[in-house]
């Protein structure tokens, strides 16, 4: 009985939490003429089919300019017009689709589980592919209209195309904004260094945070044609704000860096202010396309003091130094914009277009197609529950069944808490929804023209509040449903309540289905922890094989050491915060150790970015000390992923040994990758101790 209380209990706690972070309204930017031009969009093709052809027709039509639009406002770097044009190609043929198979049960129903299917894989490529996919699903169901021939549905399914050719004509005709979402992630990243540095000068030993420079990075890759015409501000400053980071660390370090106290720490905190200031002035410059506007005291301090303050020989003046040349070469490409490259590589990074995206779509799908991928399951989840959706909602007697799939497609996803968060949601914007919609019919008896104002205008607020969360959205698309469906000549009296009851059907279907069939990431946490410390030790090691064999190292080295770190780190702070929101418990990493491993694996990425900044140049001495323990620790990743897979203890022996010879003939025991080695040793034998079995055992 206590272990059954106790399931039900963190169920219950699991769900009321989940379902209120879905309740809860955020304050999202808004962007007016951005939702003006799409809602021109939908308005263009809803009047045009209302005056050429019906009432029926014109619902069936504006759906695919409002989903178009909705595709145009996903977080992508992908253009907007790409993006209208294939959410309209997708929804077009699963248009054409259902119109001809809806009146054949037997055949409309294994199609629409293969659609669901492939609309569930298509997360594998990315949360917009996600999201689009699922409106073709949605559009499936909502057959407004039974075509009687296969002409006659090709004819609907092109109208309702002519949706995203309007919206993609729309954003070629009036750009608004052009490259904002780039300028606005690049100047993301400038001011994430720039908060890092001013949280170094109150806390010397705080982690750097990367998201905003892996957005900044995701958003740098594009086409041939886009680099041609990319602005000149956003060529080159994501790179040198990389190169900041390791040197307002290593400066901020009080083992490395300066000094805890006194003046030379003085000295510091005022270099970290003054780099702020540099870097939020550029960050300004370039979301807003202006010039540089820099206060005065800012460039005093960071210039190389004649008789002032000066921190004392060592690795912080070295630190120090790097950090006043980099503010100078980036107030100088501020001024002057140039374009910086990475070494060995192309002018910009590249983003496939066209055919030449479909080999990295297939390699994707191919991925996650296995066992243990929530991916698959949740693909083999929505094409379950969608056609079980569909075949109730046919035996129940209402005109509206689809709805019940129509709610699980748009609420299901592939991690617990999403799901959660979103049918609560669901619930309870579309309630509100088609509450006001209601209320607003029954008060003002709206014909057939009112009735597309107020879906328009319902159009309107969607779009201007698209960044609130999905209970403003839920609100939106019901109130806007109600609308449609007045304008056909549907009973708004009928339509409200059933829509209202029918929600929560597919909710709970959509719920049930995640309990039966799950993708908790909870028992895959020793793997993510196994795949992080493997990346991040890779990084260690590229970092110290640079003392040990300055002139062996490549070019790209430690960078792409480091990139493989960002993308472990990330996968495995999201793999955590899905963890916490399920209701279910990990036998071998509880989430109090894992707390603590994740700390240790977060000091030695940091370690190791201590001495990034102090890297030696080509022509250096080598390094025999470092160099051994190098190879050490590359022998010491393996066995430790190993080991955390198997839940096995770290066996770090040879590792002390090789630190411990280090230190023994070291030239320099001051050193600074001396004394890197010797916080990474310790990290890894934190982290030992907080996953070894035998110290807390299975419960």
């Amino acid at each position: 009985m206590c272990g059954t209380s106790g399931v039900t209990v963190r169920w219950a706690a699991a769900l009321k939490d989940t379902a209120r972070s879905g309740l809860r309204i955020e304050r999202g930017a808004v962007a007016p003429l951005l939702a003006l031009r799409g809602t021109c969009g939908v308005a263009l093709v809803l009047g045009l089919t209302l005056w050429l052809g019906s009432p029926g027709l014109a619902v069936s039509s504006a759906f695919g300019a409002f989903a178009s639009g909705i595709a145009t406002f996903q977080r992508s770097w992908r253009p907007r017009p790409v993006l209208a044009l294939g959410a309209a190609l997708g929804l077009s043929v699963s248009a054409f689709l259902g119109y001809v198979l809806a009146g054949h049960p037997w055949a409309f129903t294994p199609m629409l589980a293969a659609w669901a299917f492939g609309a569930g894989m298509a997360w594998a490529v990315g949360a917009v592919a996600g999201v689009v996919s699922a409106f073709t699903v949605a559009m499936m169901l909502v057959v407004v209209t039974l075509p009687s021939s296969v002409p006659e549905a090709a004819g609907h399914a092109a109208i309702i195309g002519l949706g995203g050719v309007v919206q993609a004509a729309l954003i070629l005709l009036f750009p608004i904004r052009r490259w904002a979402a780039r300028r606005e992630a690049l100047a993301e990243a400038l001011e994430s260094v720039a908060g890092y540095a001013r949280t170094l000068r109150e806390d010397p030993t705080a982690p750097f945070d990367p998201q905003a420079l892996v957005r900044a990075r995701r958003a740098a890759a594009v086409t041939p044609r886009q680099a041609r015409h990319r602005p000149r501000q956003l060529q080159g400053y994501r790179l040198l704000a990389d190169r900041f980071r390791p040197v307002l660390a290593s400066l901020a370090d009080p083992v490395v860096g300066g000094a805890p106290e006194g003046p030379a720490r003085e000295r510091v905190r005022a270099l970290l202010e003054a780099a702020a200031t540099v870097l939020d002035a550029v960050a300004r410059a370039i979301r807003y396309g202006e010039h540089v506007r820099l206060p005065g005291e800012a460039l005093e301090v960071l210039r190389v003091p004649a008789d002032g303050p000066v921190l004392p020989p060592g690795p912080a003046r070295r630190a120090a130094l790097r950090l006043i040349a980099l503010s100078e070469e980036l107030v100088e490409a501020a001024q002057e914009p140039v374009e910086v490259t990475e070494a060995g590589r192309r002018p910009h990074l590249r983003q496939p277009s066209g055919v030449r995206q479909l080999p990295v779509v297939l390699r994707a799908l191919r991925w996650e197609l296995r066992g243990s991928s929530p991916v698959l399951r949740h693909a083999l989840r929505v094409a379950a529950v969608v056609p079980a959706g569909y075949l109730l909602g046919e035996a129940l007697p209402t005109r509206h069944g689809y709805w019940i799939g129509l709610t699980a497609v748009m609420v299901l996803r592939p991690d617990f808490s999403e799901t959660v968060a979103r049918g609560a949601a669901r619930l309870a914007g579309t309630v509100t929804g088609v509450a006001l919609a209601g209320a607003l019919i029954a008060l003002t008896a709206p014909g057939t023209y009112l009735a597309a104002v107020y879906a328009v205008g319902s159009v309107f607020l969607l779009y201007l509040l698209m960044r609130s969360g999905y209970l403003v959205i839920s609100a939106c698309i019901g109130a806007y449903v109600v609308f449609l469906l007045g304008l056909a000549g549907e009973d708004w009296a009928q339509t409200v309540p059933q829509r209202i009851w029918l929600t929560l059907l597919g909710g709970a279907l959509a719920l049930v289905s995640y309990a039966v069939y799950p993708a908790w990431e909870t028992p895959r946490l020793r793997e993510r922890l196994a795949q992080w410390l493997t990346a991040v030790l890779a990084y260690a090691v590229a970092v110290l094989d640079g003392f040990g064999h300055p002139a062996g190292r490549r070019p790209r080295q430690v960078r792409d050491a480091l990139l493989d770190a960002r993308a472990a780190l990330l996968e495995w702070d999201e793999a955590a915060a899905r963890a916490d929101a399920e209701p279910v418990r990990h036998r071998g990493l509880p989430r109090r150790r894992a707390a603590d491993a994740q700390a240790a694996v977060r000091t030695v990425g940091r370690s190791a970015m201590l001495l990034e900044a102090h890297l030696p140049p080509p022509d250096a001495r080598d390094d025999p000390g470092a160099a051994a323990f190098a190879r050490e620790l590359r022998d010491a990743a393996g066995r430790a992923d190993a080991a955390l897979r198997a839940g096995a203890p770290l066996d770090l022996t040879a590792l002390g040994a090789a630190l411990a010879a280090w230190q023994a003939h070291a030239e320099h025991p001051d050193g600074v990758a001396l004394r890197v080695a010797e916080l990474v040793t310790e990290a890894l034998g934190e982290l030992a101790a907080a996953v070894d079995p035998a110290r807390h055992p299975h419960r």
